[in-house]
């Protein structure tokens, strides 16, 4: 089969894949093989096709066929740029967090000067550990836990991702391990019911995140719907669509209460947003491709959102 390739930017033809062993059964991902080797540089990751100029890209897994592409029709290409492994960007903007903020705690006379062999706050030290089990738990998910859909992404993320996290805990863990720290205003209650809190939702999203592991089998893309289990967690099922970020958003809730850092509540306000964002969307992508989903559910805050 022939397809005329053609820049989805400018318009104008890229080459022509002709005499290739594509068929109306092929799928995109022979096409981009195809493609590869007139373009050896754009490898499949790199590439995205689609059916209009400003349409969406194309699965991989789609047909010529279904996608109803016939002999001599025009498919646009966008070039995504360089790649990086999803799990490098990941290993990386967690792991800075950890040490950054451990850095802090240390208290380096290089960032508190003579104040910084004053003793540490028990608050203080709660929320080091704090902060440190969160990032353990992400890197320990990221290795082997979390399937990922899409085995890269361009590598422009990286230096993005890792500036809001690295940026935000260099911030947070400036506040909260200043010699002149003030531990929380109601003692006690406030320290160790937000650490339960904390403790309570960190379990909460470590079952979410395996509940949604089970649901694609290894080196797939499937996609079901994710259901409660007997694990008690995961009953949030019940009401939102995304738990993993109902327990994200409550935990950083629950450590800026603990901690009583207005540093922290910023990072929980920027953090909640950008999850907000990304729970509608799956949402309605749920909807979309599920007709009998759950009616009742919400995105991320029970009855609310």
């Amino acid at each position: 089969m022939e397809l005329e390739v053609v820049d989805s930017r400018s318009g104008k033809t890229i080459t022509t894949l002709k005499n290739t062993s594509l068929c109306s059964s092929s799928t995109i991902r022979d096409v981009k093989r195809e493609f590869q080797k007139i373009k050896r540089k754009l490898y499949p990751d790199r590439q995205s096709f689609r059916i209009e100029p400003r349409g969406k890209s194309l699965k991989d897994e789609e047909t010529l066929e279904n996608l109803k592409l016939t002999p001599g029709d025009k498919i646009f290409f966008k070039d995504l740029g360089p790649q990086i492994g999803w799990i490098t960007v990941f290993l990386a903007e967690y792991a800075g967090p950890l040490v950054i903020y451990l850095l802090f705690y240390y208290r380096p006379s290089l960032v508190y000067g003579e104040a910084a062999s004053t003793p540490v706050t028990t608050a203080a030290h709660i929320a080091a550990g704090c902060w440190s089990t969160h990032y353990l738990k992400r890197l320990i998910e990221t290795l082997f836990v979390h399937r990922f859909s899409h085995a890269t992404m361009p590598i422009s993320n990286l230096f993005k991702n890792c500036s809001y996290y690295w940026g935000f805990t260099a911030f947070v863990a400036y506040f909260n391990n200043h010699p002149l720290y003030t531990p929380a205003r109601y003692g006690d209650i406030q320290l160790y019911g937000g650490l339960a809190a904390f403790i309570f939702s960190q379990l909460g999203n470590f079952s979410i995140h395996l509940s949604l592991r089970n649901l694609r089998p290894p080196g797939t893309k499937e996609r079901k719907i994710p259901y409660p289990s007997m694990n008690q967690f995961t009953w949030l099922f019940y009401f939102v669509s995304c738990p993993n970020y109902t327990y994200e958003a409550l935990a950083w809730t629950s450590f800026s209460i603990l901690s009583q850092s207005l540093p922290a509540l910023l990072f929980t306000a920027a953090g909640f947003y950008q999850m907000a964002v990304w729970a509608l969307g799956k949402h309605r992508n749920y909807k979309k491709e599920f007709k009998n989903y759950p009616r009742g559910r919400k995105a991320i805050i029970p009855f609310i959102l």
